[in-house]
């Protein structure tokens, strides 16, 4: 029976700082996993049009995005879920209200709010994004505003309650530390973008895995039985089956190899 392994990006797949390294045992372990006959997904907090062109170049089977709002495989998109572009709007005003800088995610491009007090993280995407050629003149006033989830940093002023009590009907608030918090619709996560591939494509829940290191990956990791913590994400290490050494001791590799996948 074929297998399938669930990778997260950023911290797994690419080192999670400005160098973004992915290691070549890395590629090397994707390729070896493919050859045997299993298929390989990310599964990934990043809408879909901010996969980058190394990730997509390393061939894996399928991409789960933005905590499972959008799926393709094999090139095809699958499911997509959309908000209301009302609700949007009434959501990013309450936001405003707040004092937080919000960040607004759709599967084809950002959204940012001018009038939002700005940071010195957001500055620092802002630039990543450049650098990638990713469009940042996308504004909250825009005709064709929406959003399929989004990430939000607070601020010595923010009113964290009022933003909370604005997300916490329809959204899950993870709190990814340093005032920096994700937003997900409540019915999608990574592990519903799991449990829809592994129906879709008829795999038991037993040959399923997923490597992460986040706590936004927890969804992801507790819906597999075969669930791998990144070495270094020691909040994960309670929470999985194998812990496999850090990205750039060849993590990835390790891990393949530990379960036979490679």
């Amino acid at each position: 029976m074929q297998n399938i392994i669930f990778f997260d990006i950023d911290g797994t797949i690419v080192t999670e700082d400005k160098d973004m390294i992915i290691p070549e045992s890395t590629v090397e372990a994707i390729k070896l996993a493919q050859k045997k006959g299993n298929l390989t997904f990310i599964n990934s907090g990043r809408p879909a049009f901010n996969i980058s062109p190394r990730i997509r170049e390393m061939g894996f089977d399928g991409y789960i995005c933005g905590c499972g709002t959008y799926i393709e495989y094999k090139g095809e998109e699958l499911f997509y879920a959309s908000l209301d572009t009302d609700f949007c709007r009434e959501i990013a005003l309450k936001l405003r209200d707040s004092n937080v800088t919000p960040v607004y995610e759709r599967k084809d491009r950002y959204y940012f709010d001018d009038k939002a007090v700005s940071t010195p993280e957001l500055e620092e995407f802002k630039e990543i994004f450049i650098s990638e050629g990713i469009r940042t003149d996308g504004l909250v006033e825009d005709d064709d505003f929406s959003f399929d989830k989004l990430v939000l940093w607070t601020n010595e002023n923010s009113n964290t309650a009022m933003f909370r009590k604005a997300l916490e009907k329809d959204f899950d608030i993870i709190d990814r530390g340093n005032g920096f918090f994700e937003n997900v619709p409540k019915k999608y996560s990574k592990s519903t973008g799991i449990q829809y591939i592994l129906d879709k494509l008829n795999i038991p829940r037993d040959n399923a895995y997923a490597i992460g290191d986040s706590t936004n990956d927890l969804p992801m990791l507790r819906a597999v039985p075969n669930s791998i913590a990144m070495g270094g994400a020691e909040k994960l290490y309670p929470y999985v089956s194998y812990i496999t050494t850090p990205i750039l001791e060849n993590g990835i590799y390790n891990a393949l190899d530990h379960f036979d996948l490679i």
